[in-house]
């Protein structure tokens, strides 16, 4: 699926729900935040910086708060979509238009603009970079790859260890080492064509 540009192309993506996002999106407007696509869904900010934004799934549409994490959520209706993984992002799910409670989902959002004026936000973590064997080897037997490596990101370094020792099966660990070595000979990031 192609990543949409536009929030219209994103709702014609989406036709099942066409109405529901509509609604959703009608309810972020009538606020001071402003609209915005991001990763190819429609993201609502405040100075810009994300507050909140809406997404169609298989049997729900939702909107999620960024830093919902700081909500009070009078009416329990935040979860965290992963649970161990996520920290700050809570959502708020929807079957039909009628769940669709315009009054309180303004209330929530005055909450998350207030919330990010105030700067309440998670800041992310920084994961040590750990670089599995696999690729410690292939770094250690070749002098130009090593130093190429170490040119990227740290980012891009991680995202290439996380690749490798992900991994389960030591014939994956090595179909994906051969893939990322002409990557890093050309200093590109394993996720570069998706920014």
């Amino acid at each position: 699926m192609k990543m949409a540009k536009t929030v219209e192309e994103y709702f014609d993506d989406n036709p099942e729900y066409r109405a529901e996002l509509e609604q959703l999106r009608s309810i972020l407007n009538s606020t001071e935040l402003v609209e915005t696509v991001k990763w190819g869904i429609p993201t609502y900010t405040i100075n810009n910086k994300n507050v909140a934004g809406i997404g169609a799934f298989k049997s729900y549409v939702g909107v999620w708060f960024f830093n919902g994490v700081f909500m009070k959520d009078p009416a329990k209706k935040l979860i965290n979509a992963q649970e161990g993984k996520t920290k700050g992002m809570r959502q708020w799910r929807f079957e039909n238009a009628t769940e669709i409670d315009e009054k309180l989902i303004v209330s929530y959002l005055e909450e998350a603009i207030q919330n990010q004026k105030d700067g309440k936000e998670v800041k992310p973590e920084k994961k040590p970079l750990i670089i599995p064997d696999e690729l410690k080897e292939a770094l250690a037997s070749d002098a130009q790859l090593s130093e190429l490596f170490d040119q990227l990101s740290l980012t891009n370094r991680r995202d290439y260890a996380e690749h490798i020792a992900e991994a389960k099966r030591e014939e994956t660990k090595q179909k994906r080492l051969e893939k990322i070595i002409p990557m890093i000979r050309e200093g590109v990031g394993l996720n570069d064509k998706y920014k």
